[in-house]
């Protein structure tokens, strides 16, 4: 349940008790208020009004990313088996990044120009 609750929009749920308060809230207001007619107010055509505040605490209203991530490390896990490996070094190949017989001379230049326009 933990996990549920942790990962996904199931603590949403635990907001209910608000829902309910706030819903009597607006009952003792308006007694002719139904239930329907309060959800519809509020999750429906939300407005900025006098309880704007309360009414963003309601469930399912502001979405958030529950999910974070922890990592353990076990007991027994030694980093003394990474040392004692041994590398073996790789010849290094210069690789050209460009060829500057094949680069058009004046084109890096060019390329930040504007357009050319031609009018006839």
């Amino acid at each position: 349940m933990l996990y549920l609750v942790s990962t996904t929009e199931l603590y949403q749920l635990l907001k209910i008790p608000e829902l309910i308060e706030h819903y009597i809230e607006h009952k003792e207001l308006n007694p002719e208020m139904t239930l329907t007619a309060f959800l519809k107010t509020h999750y429906d055509y939300p407005v900025k009004d006098g309880d704007y505040g309360k009414d963003q605490r309601l469930p399912f209203i502001i979405h958030s990313t529950p999910l974070a991530l922890i990592f353990t490390i076990n007991n027994t896990f030694s980093f003394d088996e990474f040392i004692e490996a041994k590398f073996i070094s790789l010849a290094l190949h210069k690789i050209p990044s460009k060829d500057e017989d094949l680069c058009y001379k004046g084109f890096l230049n060019s390329v930040w120009e504007p357009p050319r326009f031609s009018y006839s």
